[in-house]
């Protein structure tokens, strides 16, 4: 059974950091891509970052490119998401994607079979 915990989420001002963490059991993780996700209320679920299984090749959203690096720890079975000058409209839910590939069509979350159940990240102004 695959499992996926994400921590590392809480509150920060405007301007702050945040390092997400994504632990991953029960599947070869080296084999995978994996992805950062997140969801904000009454809002849809927006790909924020993507990563190929050797951690050369890197995928962000345009609202986080320059501000957020994704990377990865194979040996460790270990996702970061590490988050610079964050914005208000950073706040979310931040969910871990695992066992899937940053094929075109990552950004909608149907190349992952198996997610975390997420951390909330909130940016006061």
């Amino acid at each position: 059974q695959v499992q996926v915990v994400e921590s590392g989420g809480g509150l920060v001002q405007t301007g702050g950091s945040l390092r997400l963490s994504c632990t991953v059991s029960g599947l070869n993780f080296d084999d995978y891509a994996m992805g950062w996700f997140r969801q904000a209320p009454g809002k849809e679920r927006e790909g924020v970052s993507c990563i190929h299984w050797r951690g050369s090749i890197t995928y962000y959203a345009d609202s986080v490119k320059g501000r957020f690096t994704i990377s990865r720890d194979n040996a460790k079975s270990t996702l970061y998401l590490q988050m610079n000058s964050l914005k208000p409209e950073d706040t979310a839910m931040y969910y871990c994607a695992a066992g899937g590939d940053c094929s075109a069509s990552w950004r909608g979350g149907r190349t992952f079979s198996s997610w975390g159940q997420g951390t909330q990240v909130t940016v006061s102004s």
